[in-house]
């Protein structure tokens, strides 16, 4: 079963996308700001981390930068943002994210790109 931690400040996105994750068959860990997500990943070690770019005490750009300096691309990072343009985009990458993901998320969208994240890798 492939873990996913999914970083996300507003309650109501985190317990909604969680619930989905799970009915969809992962192993889901929520985390509410940045520091926490990096504390999380440190601990659990999730396959994917679905991180949301704009977050109270560490963003999630800050978090993917640490998570990058100590584990290396191990881990995949998709951020999540409600900002599409082009300069966010870039700060996501720059920061070591994998992929990028539009709030409010499209759900269909975002399995697949989660499907593409985990191409060629075996579940943990």
């Amino acid at each position: 079963m492939q873990r996913i931690l999914l970083a996300e400040d507003h309650d109501d996105n985190r317990e909604m996308l969680m619930r989905r994750l799970t009915r969809a068959g992962f192993e889901v860990r929520g985390a509410s700001d940045g520091q926490d997500a990096l504390t999380q990943v440190l601990a659990w070690k999730p396959d994917l981390v679905l991180m949301d770019v704009s977050m109270p005490i560490m963003s999630g750009l800050d978090a993917t930068r640490l998570i990058r300096e100590k584990l290396g691309a191990t881990i995949k990072v998709i951020a999540l943002t409600a900002h599409a343009m082009n300069e966010s985009r870039e700060a996501c990458f720059e920061a070591g994210c994998d992929a990028f993901a539009t709030k409010p998320v499209d759900w269909p969208n975002l399995m697949e790109e989660m499907n593409r994240q985990f191409q060629g890798r075996t579940a943990s």
